[in-house]
């Protein structure tokens, strides 16, 4: 009875272990997303689809986005 309680807890940690530790220590740290230290890191490291490389931001000046190419 307990195994099954715990099951869905279990499994989530190994489908996403990441990202279930970074919530099970903001709850333990009782982290509020909309503070402000936490909330300007997430702002700036968090993209709309996830989280940004700071690495490919750059791009070497180019345009992000669909790029046209030929081959000949």
């Amino acid at each position: 009875m307990f195994i099954t309680e715990l099951s869905p807890l279990f499994q989530e940690l190994t489908q996403h272990p990441v990202s279930f530790m970074g919530g099970f220590v903001s709850g333990v740290l009782r982290l509020n997303l909309a503070d402000d230290p936490v909330k300007t890191w997430l702002d700036k490291h968090i993209t709309p689809g996830g989280f940004s490389n700071p690495g490919t931001q750059a791009q070497n000046g180019k345009a992000s986005g669909p790029q046209q190419i030929s081959i000949d």
